[in-house]
């Protein structure tokens, strides 16, 4: 069992691979780590496979896992993680903008000080500031508000976990923005977070748009209703549906009421508010019924009664 797995997911890296790979050997063996590089190819157009079956022979260190198309980040780190055998699991992007010489202080911290997750923090970033810089601080200021996580990058690719974090969790869709989300949902937490270099890219182009701080914010919606609600859906939708039927019936029997004392007019108003609640008792009614389904969902599920356990005294 190596002291460290460091999973690497990549797309049409080719031209930065080899000297990704022999700065690790280098960081590594100058600590005496023994070590494991596992890159996740992730349907590359380039030679990139070819550069990590040659990074194979020449490093033994190194292994590949090809995916036939592009499947996304989250699937990349999500198999690399079934693959990590070492007691520390670290990833970084294969673009050269994270510094494998941050390896010895992120595994430090995991071993040494009983952290779960070290997220990086690039505080001095080599990004644009209008594409990338000011919606990313906008982006982790919301994440931070919703999650309750502190983190100042969540979404930084250089992180550290102890290995029974990657083991626990699922990382699918475009996930891999909230990782630490997911870890703490899952019971773990101790996150910390270290300042890391960020270094200018060297080779290719970003391929990331705009386009995923609108889906990261749903992203982080999700896993937020999923980790709060995902076992127990009747406390979200019966609870919703009761109050909206409670206020839908109680401004029914007000309406109704009022028309027959005399207190009020049964005009267009009044007949319009009528049908307003009337309206609001059925879509109570229809929350109601969706955490019922949601209740016959969970139960048929075949996590349902996964738990995480921390230890067990007597019990092998």
């Amino acid at each position: 069992m190596p002291d460290i797995s460091i999973v690497v997911p990549l797309f049409n890296e080719e031209e930065s691979l080899p000297e990704l790979a022999d700065w690790i050997e280098r960081v590594c063996g100058e600590h005496g780590y023994t070590h494991e590089v596992i890159m996740i190819d992730d349907g590359s157009t380039d030679s990139s496979w070819h550069v990590i079956e040659s990074l194979s022979q020449q490093y033994s260190s190194v292994k590949g896992i090809k995916f036939q198309r592009n499947y996304g980040k989250s699937a990349a780190l999500n198999e690399g993680f079934k693959a990590a055998q070492g007691n520390v699991v670290i990833t970084m992007d294969a673009d050269l903008q994270d510094s494998p010489d941050e390896i010895p202080e992120l595994y430090r911290m995991v071993t040494a000080e009983g952290f779960d997750l070290v997220s990086g923090w690039k505080k001095k970033r080599y990004d644009n500031a209008l594409t990338k810089n000011l919606p990313s601080k906008l982006y982790n200021g919301v994440n931070r508000w919703i999650s309750g996580i502190k983190l100042h990058d969540m979404n930084c690719g250089l992180k550290a976990y102890r290995k029974k974090v990657v083991k626990s969790i699922e990382v699918y869709g475009e996930m891999h923005r909230f990782i630490p989300v997911l870890a703490k949902a899952a019971g773990f937490r101790m996150i910390g977070e270290k300042v890391v270099v960020h270094r200018a890219r060297k080779y290719g182009v970003s391929k990331f748009g705009w386009e995923r701080f609108i889906n990261g914010f749903l992203d982080l919606l999700s896993i937020q209703f999923i980790s709060r609600f995902g076992k127990k859906p009747m406390h979200f939708f019966g609870a919703l549906g009761m109050l909206t039927f409670l206020i839908g019936f109680l401004s029914v029997i007000y309406l109704v009421v009022a028309r027959f004392t005399g207190g009020a007019e049964f005009g267009l108003t009044s007949k319009v508010s009528f049908y307003l609640a009337l309206t609001a008792m059925i879509i109570g009614t229809q929350f109601f019924l969706a955490g019922f389904i949601g209740e016959l969902i969970s139960r048929s599920a075949a996590d349902r009664n996964h738990y995480l356990i921390e230890t067990k005294i007597g019990l092998s």
